[in-house]
């Protein structure tokens, strides 16, 4: 049915439309992917901004209610802890901002709705510490003043997106023009785009069009297979406890609301605990024996938004639900998380003494909730965070922004080589927290490294002309080698981090290269570079065919 002609839309709408966004978003994932301006296999953006919204959208689904408010609530606290990779932080602070601007409503206008894109944008902003033009950012503001400044009290819906699409999508286009980076690359702002597609999207619904992919939204994607527990059977695992608590004036003062109470209770009847405050609106998750218990405490203080209570031993959304269950640490002063993937790398990780590592990286960046999972793990006064990319950094300060049961300190490494430096070179006899901090920053800053992977395209970066297919060697942001022999290509990447001026060269190997390459490229830096001293193992990592190390 198309509904491009209501002045005002009320909650299941709003959640009709949404969905049509992240649907089409899916549909159009690789595209979003492929908008990478480094051409190797690592494009993730389209996945993050996805698993972000989809598990928004889940939230959103659960809320039985038809109040735009409430609904734009649960899609908020959704995405909040399913957000992941700077394109879906940004994303969930959008539509976070979104759901303050909806505070209250149970219907929008269209003006009204208008204003809450504002709201989202605001806080989009502010998420991050130095905004850059051309990006998402750019995209979602420009698309929101356009089509806010043509809305008025007689605005349609379908008027609205058609101003807010058109122009999404002409401001998608300008993003080349306002990054060298990504006029060079000859690729638009890959966040961007995933925002054009969540627009259409929503447009699409509007206009009573169905966007077909495949995939639906729902709480099981497979029948449970109950055969799994049955009257012989003994409960073993518990139950998965998932609440959003809406705390109520009714029933509590909730200016005064112990959170750390709620915490305390929920570790003496189970464990996998996580819980927090946002505004009035209590979100939890516990493995327990006893889930009535939970039920019954919290019904002290308010009502249920949404309540999900799950027999752990029965076969979930088409899985055995084996979810991580780690009691926490005994309580220690300082611990340490970091971020890694490959086995090689993990154990390396470990054995200079992270407390745990997240299995995560480049095109498998970790949520705001693994962290938090983390930090309850590790359980110390402090925790400190080496996120080791630029693309899980904002995930990890936003996890840390809102865990207050621990000091949470992000250590700004932005590569696997920073984290490797901070890690060698760990020392906590000082005791101060804020020189520990210091001396990690020191640290992570004498040391380069240089990465080696396959181009997915034919480009032409800071110079280097690279086609499909090629090797292609870079360190952080600056592309330096490019040829057909992954040796050759190592090898002159070392030559141009000024491999001679180092006193350490590390070489960690990918999963895909072979043990003559291992060998051909650790006998010839030996051998070139003989004041080093070298060192090499096998990281076991996907994307990169050798990552170096120098310091």
């Amino acid at each position: 049915m198309n509904n491009s002609q209501l002045r005002k839309i009320d909650g299941d709408f709003f959640g009709k439309i949404v969905e049509s966004g992240a649907l089409n978003l899916k549909a159009n994932l690789q595209t979003v992917n492929d908008l990478n301006v480094f051409p190797i296999p690592d494009g993730d953006t389209g996945d993050n901004m996805y698993m972000t919204i989809s598990g928004g959208v889940r939230s959103l689904k659960n809320a039985k209610t038809n109040s735009v408010s409430e609904k734009a609530k649960a899609l908020a606290d959704g995405m909040l802890l399913s957000a992941r990779g700077n394109s879906g932080v940004i994303l969930s602070q959008f539509f976070a901002g979104m759901a303050d601007g909806l505070q209250s409503y149970d219907e929008v206008t269209v003006k009204e709705l208008g204003d809450a894109f504002k709201c989202g944008v605001c806080k989009a902003y502010k998420a991050v510490a130095k905004p850059v033009e051309g990006t998402m950012l750019t995209v979602v503001r420009e698309a929101t003043d356009f089509a806010c400044l043509k809305c008025s009290d007689n605005s349609t819906i379908g008027g609205f997106f058609d101003d807010y699409v058109a122009e999404m999508r002409a401001s998608l286009d300008r993003t080349p023009t306002l990054l060298e980076v990504l006029r060079e690359a000859g690729v638009t702002d890959s966040g961007g785009a995933g925002l054009v597609y969540i627009a259409e999207g929503m447009k699409a619904a509007v206009e009573g069009k169905e966007v077909v992919t495949g995939e639906e939204f729902s709480q099981n994607k497979a029948d449970i297979d109950f055969s799994r527990f049955n009257e012989n059977s003994k409960m073993e695992f518990g139950y998965c406890t998932e609440i959003l608590l809406q705390l109520t004036r009714a029933k509590t003062n909730i200016e005064e609301f112990d959170l750390n109470a709620l915490i305390d209770f929920l570790e003496s009847i189970g464990d996998s605990v996580v819980a927090f405050l946002t505004g009035s609106v209590v979100k939890l998750h516990v493995h327990t024996l006893t889930p009535d218990k939970v039920l019954t405490y919290c019904l002290n203080y308010g009502e249920f938004l949404t309540l999900k209570v799950e027999n752990m031993t029965l076969q979930h959304n088409g899985i055995e639900v084996k979810e991580e269950k780690r009691k926490p640490l005994k309580r220690a002063k300082i611990r340490l998380v970091t971020v890694a993937t490959g086995k090689g790398l993990i154990d390396a990780f470990k054995e200079l003494g992270a407390d745990d590592v997240i299995d995560g990286g480049q095109g498998k960046n970790p949520s705001i909730e693994r962290f938090i999972e983390s930090f309850d793990y590790l359980n110390a006064d402090t925790v400190f965070v080496l996120p080791n990319n630029g693309n899980i950094l904002l995930a990890a300060k936003q996890a840390a922004s809102i865990y207050d049961k621990s000091h949470i300190e992000v250590i700004e490494t932005k590569n696997l080589g920073q984290a490797y430096s901070v890690l060698s070179m760990l020392d906590y006899k000082d005791g101060d927290v804020s020189k520990i901090a210091k001396q990690m920053r020191e640290d992570m800053q004498s040391v380069v490294t240089g990465m080696v992977t396959s181009s997915i395209r034919d480009a032409n970066i800071d110079g280097v002309q690279i086609e499909n297919g090629d090797f292609i060697g870079f360190c952080d942001k600056t592309m330096l080698s490019a040829g057909k022999d992954k040796v050759e290509v190592t090898l002159d990447l070392a030559q141009k981090l000024n491999a001679n001026e180092k006193a350490f060269i590390i070489a960690c190997f990918g999963g895909n290269i072979t043990d003559k390459e291992k060998s051909d490229i650790s006998s010839i830096l030996t051998k070139t570079y003989q004041s080093a001293e070298y060192y090499s193992f096998d990281g076991g990592q996907e994307v990169y065919d050798v990552i170096l190390i120098m310091e």
